[in-house]
């Protein structure tokens, strides 16, 4: 390719409302142009790059045997009311209406769209196990997209479809595509993790994240540096407390007047802030008034917390309910003397805690030197309902570490509430018409661009792993109007590059050194030849890595050893 040929739009000015590094980069490069909120258009720069991602995505997808197609965007209405999931699904479906006052969607996702197509197309158990995928722009109506393609409105994502007879079919298909995933994001040059998540909207029973690990990452994941686990803080665990220790103190009652929080109440009576208990008041989905326990240096998780019985759908007590059933006011709230019935949901840490330092359920009071089953019965439910914290001990005997990663894959084990809900049905080797048990597998395709960036980038521009730069050499002339030997030179390299089977573009635009080469390094070239007459002259190349500091100076031979290594 050459650049004078080509769409090149760099921007020398840092956009205004670009907060992360790969939506400043994107746009300075001229990879997207903003059309509306969350929505882009791609340049043919950014299309180069968003292509070599699909392929490898797709080369991966095919090798594992999936096979592809390709669904409608707009989806009728009827179909997601079958699964219910036309209102449950909230405001980022984004519904339409046709001429004839028809109601469609445009897909967020395909789980009822493929489930559609499989109930018509598959009949019998010769027929799975089967995998359909497809490489599609989504669009989510997010309330406030932000970050340029991080989080569009309007993305391209990869998502797949497993079709099997039996669990165990469905078990080889969701590993088979997690291996393709590591495969996938293996061969983007990207540093991630595959990570133990909760389902969300999707629905499932089993599911992994897969992480590209960057600092701007909205998501948390903790890691053992003793083993392979990882999760996302939403579902990971640290190790069992142990057992409770013995009582040593006497209960009595603090005077707090003042202080309505954990950690001045630490900070008043000089204790560690682990020694205090916070109080959460809910009201569970079957309206019970709970209370839910964590040390004082811990966070409810919300996730973990919904998921127990009863509390599905769970809110935050009023005020009025809270004095009704503990007669206080919040901040000095505990599990000793409520006024009625609650019930009592400790995290695991606080059930193994000697000596407790709770809220006294009156103003200006809290009570020191609390003990299960001695000042207070044990409680109703205990289970884990914290966020881990970095330092935490891994069930591996290893220790928990927190870092930032960027979701950019997801698979799920959906089992069958899809084809239940939709009458898909096959036969099995009996006869008998079984409902088949699906999977569920996405990656955002797009997203990975811009997560490759957040991964790799300096302060001249974006750091490019080879196999995702738009071309993996730029050979730049220098003075191509004034030297015809340069030009010359320049071409001979330009092809024989090309005829080698490597990427390249030819800068012949004809700018200044200077322009030319910050170009280069915004855009993020791997490697860069300038062809001089000073070279010439030398008889060699000026070559640097994108990554280097400085340049060299190489001969023909050594340059294509270089290049070609």
């Amino acid at each position: 390719m050459r650049l004078s040929q080509f769409h090149l739009h760099t921007e020398k000015e840092t956009p205004a409302e670009a907060e992360l590094a790969s939506h400043r980069l994107m746009l300075k490069s001229g990879m997207v142009r903003k059309l509306a909120a969350g929505i882009y258009t791609w340049s043919p720069l950014g299309l180069r790059v968003l292509r070599k991602v699909e392929a490898i995505v797709r080369e991966e997808m095919d090798a594992a045997g999936a096979i592809e197609l390709l669904m409608p965007s707009i989806q009728p209405r009827e179909l997601w009311d079958e699964t219910g999931r036309w209102q449950k699904f909230g405001g980022q479906l984004l519904k339409l209406r046709d001429r004839k006052e028809a109601e469609y969607a445009y897909g967020p996702t395909h789980e009822e769209v493929i489930t559609d197509f499989a109930r018509n197309e598959l009949a019998s158990y010769k027929q799975l196990p089967v995998t359909f995928y497809q490489i599609q722009t989504k669009f989510r109506d997010e309330i406030r997209p932000r970050f340029g393609i991080m989080r569009a409105r309007e993305f391209l994502m990869k998502d797949a479809y497993s079709f099997d007879v039996d669990d165990a079919g469905l078990e080889r298909a969701y590993h088979a595509m997690r291996d393709a995933y590591s495969r996938i994001f293996t061969r983007l040059g990207l540093e991630f993790r595959a990570v133990q998540a909760d389902s969300g909207a999707i629905g499932g029973d089993t599911s992994q994240e897969f992480h590209v690990l960057a600092d701007s990452g909205e998501d948390a994941i903790a890691f053992s540096n003793g083993s392979e686990y990882a999760a996302n803080v939403e579902t990971a665990r640290a190790a069992d407390p142990g057992p409770r220790p013995a009582p040593s103190e006497d209960m009595r009652k603090v005077e707090t007047p003042t202080q309505k929080t954990c950690e001045a109440v630490a900070a008043l009576m000089g204790i560690p802030l682990a020694r205090t208990v916070k109080s959460i008041a809910l009201v569970g989905g079957d309206e019970r008034f709970t209370l839910a326990l964590v040390r004082g240096d811990h966070a409810v998780n919300e996730i973990k917390l919904a998921k127990l019985d009863g509390m599905a759908g769970y809110r935050p007590a009023t005020e009025a309910e809270i004095r009704a059933h503990l007669g206080s006011e919040p901040g000095f709230l505990g599990p000793l003397h409520a006024k009625q019935p609650i019930r009592v949901l400790a995290d695991r840490e606080v059930a193994a805690m000697a000596d407790m330092v709770v809220g006294a359920n009156e103003a200006g009071f809290h009570l020191a030197g609390v003990n299960w089953g001695r000042d207070l019965p044990e409680p109703d439910l205990v289970a884990d309902i914290r966020n881990v914290v970095d330092g935490d001990r891994a069930a591996d005997g290893g220790t928990l570490r927190i870092v930032r990663g960027i979701e950019v894959g997801h698979v799920f084990q959906l089992g069958r509430q899809y084809a239940e809900a939709m009458g898909c049905k096959v036969l099995d080797d009996s006869g008998k018409a079984v409902v088949p048990t699906m999977g569920c597998y996405g990656i955002g395709v797009s997203r990975i661009v811009a997560a490759a960036i957040e991964q790799n980038f300096d302060e001249a521009g974006i750091l490019w792993p080879e196999a995702m730069a738009p071309w993996r050499v730029a050979v730049c002339v220098i003075n191509p109007k004034k030297d015809a030997a340069v030009v010359e030179a320049a071409e001979a390299l330009y092809q024989e590059l090309r005829e080698a089977g490597i990427e390249v573009v030819l800068d012949d635009r004809g700018l200044r050194p200077g322009a030319m080469f910050a170009d280069m390094e915004l855009i993020g070239i791997p490697h860069r030849v300038v062809v001089s007459p000073r070279g010439l002259e030398g008889g060699t190349f000026e070559y640097r890595a994108r990554t280097a500091s400085e340049a060299e100076h190489l001969d023909h031979q050594a340059l294509m050893s270089r290049l070609r290594g």
